[in-house]
């Protein structure tokens, strides 16, 4: 790679800036910033773009900007990864001064896999003989028909070293004609290791033949009416009648580029290949103020294990967003189908690895919904009754990581509440056994055909600014209290509050048998009650992990330890599991970054919570997932002076009254 000196300049043209500094790169600026870089570090054609997304600019000069001040620098963060050389380099460029900013290389690391090594995989295992081999002795010919699936490597041992190659482990299913669902047919026991920078396969371990399942798992309508589709289909269910979901007056929301007005709401939507959608600078107008309540809002790591230990299995454990990028699997999502209503689209837009861009139209989708009853009162003595409709904003992307769908939601409340669910969708990945066989750590859904047990794990990065960008995080406990005279029938049980004052006591862990929640509190506003405003981040539903801490891949996912993490703002320390999990063998992420015991009450504060969808397949998870979900909520907590929905206008339906005065 050719050395540069300190910011050399280009003579291109600088690009202009955009309405606001938070605004997502542009195509023209994805493009720009290749084009900057090629120059300025004077890449080789074995240089690739693994992604391209904007560097964010300071937080201080964020907020102290202002609508018509003079510009931010505008600059893009870039990840190359050199493939003669197989080495990661990191760097920033002026998009606006058109120079580079900074560069140097990251030895020892994997960048995640790119888009054209996903798509190249599939090809160069066909291509092997030994993988040829391997699948004649399981009766397969037409190797047109094999579906061959990129899975990271994950770290097995030593010969896994990053610094020393880059692998992937991709598995084989096969189609018995084209079209037809290749999940039904899982070719058991044949591990392959391709080598991604040679383009060849290094690796092929046959470890015995088991049959592939004799049963077809159709759902399309295209092979609906298949005597050997499992589940049997009896045609569509009738007497569905239509739901018609109409704004005639328009939504109630406002966009003005990637700033969004909803009701009290204020925030920017953001989007990046690694991340996906990411919300910035979500406030909430009370009294003709706009309150912070969250700077930066974003997803920092999805770990999926496995706890099959079978050959074909155990490596199975991938960080989806960290060894691929949720943003650049985005689906462009379709009216009527992924959402319903009165929607506002916000494409992606992200790279390909020359640089060029590539966007993904309609890949977050934005609408309001009813959500039930917002509060209600009847007064049985006088009749009276008085009710509300609730209302949300729904701003949502889904993705595909190979069999797997995953919607992302975000849902802002217009009591002030704030919700993040995630859906889980798709196709299980599946195994084989022998017919007749049960497997010891799955569930059969077809003969011959069984789900391994896993588990999913979500860590959401919360940068929280609940009136100002200095907080405390407290946690509250509610126990029964000491018996004695105060409490003489036992009836009685109380909060306790205690202030997680550094990063070493703030790594904890749910507890239902407590009703443990947490309080992110301003250190520095008060409510008209005297206490402090805050925000209460209330668990769902929960799991720790299922292997063992002493399993060889345990470290890897070290965020997963707990279920809840405060570190104090270091804008570097953005995911999880560290910046380049892809063969890592772990320690990087949330135990690195706590490691130092900073000081947390009355600094700027960023909360990561952890939670794990627990999967014992069940036989109704197949040939498709219904929808699972899982996720957290976010509600005021002494953030407001009292119900900050009281001033809901009352509905008014044909034909009748919600309430009566």
């Amino acid at each position: 790679m050719t050395a540069v000196s300190d910011s050399p300049t280009s003579t291109a043209a600088p690009v202009g800036p955009p309405a606001h500094p938070l605004e997502p790169l542009s195509a023209a600026e994805i493009a720009a910033a290749g084009s900057l870089l090629r120059e300025l570090a004077g890449l080789a054609p074995t240089a690739r773009f693994v992604f391209i997304t904007l560097h964010e600019p300071a937080k201080a000069d964020v907020l102290a900007w202002t609508p018509g001040a003079p510009a931010l620098p505008r600059e893009a963060e870039v990840t190359v990864y050199e493939r003669a050389e197989r080495t990661t380099y990191e760097a920033v460029v002026s998009l606006s001064a058109g120079e580079l900013v900074s560069w140097r290389a990251v030895p020892g690391v994997q960048p995640p896999i790119m888009a054209e090594e996903f798509m190249s995989c599939e090809d160069i295992v066909r291509a092997d003989p030994r993988w040829q081999e391997g699948m004649r002795k399981r009766g397969v010919t037409d190797f047109s028909l094999a579906m061959i699936d990129p899975w990271a490597s994950s770290w097995t041992g030593p010969e896994d070293d990053p610094s020393v190659r880059r692998i992937a482990r991709p598995l084989t299913w096969v189609r018995s004609a084209p079209g037809e669902h290749g999940y039904a047919r899982p070719v058991e026991g044949l591990v392959v290791v391709v080598d991604l920078d040679a383009g060849e396969v290094v690796d092929v371990q046959d470890h015995g033949v088991v049959e592939l399942p004799p049963m077809a798992g159709n759902y399309e309508a295209a092979w609906q009416f298949d005597p050997d589709n499992v589940p049997a289909f009896d045609g569509y269910r009738d007497g569905i009648k239509p739901i018609q979901i109409t704004q005639p007056d328009g939504p109630s929301f406002t966009v003005d580029g990637h700033a969004v007005r909803w009701q009290k709401w204020e925030l920017r939507i953001g989007f990046t290949p690694r991340e996906g959608l990411v919300l910035h600078q979500i406030g909430y107008r009370d009294r003709g103020a706009l309150r912070p309540v969250i700077y930066r809002a974003s997803l920092a790591e999805m770990y999926v294990p496995y706890g099959d230990p079978k050959p074909t299995h155990r490596f199975k454990n991938v960080f989806d967003q960290g060894e691929y990028g949720v943003g650049w699997l985005a689906n462009p999502l379709t009216l009527g189908c992924d959402c319903v209503g009165h929607i506002h689209y916000f494409d992606g837009v992200v790279n390909d690895q020359d640089a060029a861009a590539v966007t993904i139209p309609n890949a977050v989708c934005m609408h309001e919904e009813d959500a039930g009853i917002a509060w209600k009162h009847t007064d049985f003595r006088t009749g009276a009754v008085e009710v509300r409709r609730r209302r949300r904003l729904v701003i949502s992307t889904i993705v595909t990581v190979g069999n797997y769908e995953y919607g992302y939601f975000w849902y802002l409340y217009n009591d002030g509440t704030i919700e993040y669910e995630v859906k889980l969708t798709g196709v299980i990945s599946t195994a084989a056994v022998p017919v007749g066989e049960q497997p010891a750590h799955g569930t059969l859904v077809a003969p011959g055909l069984y789900g391994p047990n896993h588990q999913h794990f979500f860590c959401v990065r919360l940068d929280m600014a609940v009136d100002g960008p200095v907080n405390r995080v407290v946690e509250v406990d509610s126990q029964p209290s000491p018996a004695g005279p105060d409490n003489p029938h036992g009836n009685a049980w109380e909060t306790v509050k205690t202030v997680l004052a550094s990063e070493a006591v703030a790594a904890r862990d749910t507890d239902a048998r407590r009703a443990r929640y947490w309080r992110i509190e301003s250190a520095t506003e008060e409510s008209a009650l005297g206490a402090p405003t805050g925000y209460a981040l209330m668990p769902g539903a929960n799991v720790p992990p299922m292997y063992s801490p002493d399993a060889v891949f345990a470290r890897r996912a070290g965020f997963t330890d707990h279920q809840f993490w405060v570190t104090a703002y270091d804008p570097e320390q953005r995911f999880a599991a560290g910046d380049y999990p892809y063969q890592s063998p772990g320690g990087d992420g949330l135990p690195a970054y706590t490691a130092a015991d900073r000081p947390l009450d009355g600094t700027d504060v960023v909360v990561w919570y952890t939670f794990g969808a627990h999967h014992i397949v069940r036989p109704e998870d197949w040939p498709v997932m219904p929808v699972s979900t899982i996720g957290f909520m976010l509600k005021p907590s002494g953030f407001f002076d009292g119900n900050p929905a009281l001033d809901l206008p009352p509905s008014e339906p044909a034909g009748g009254h919600c309430h009566s005065g």
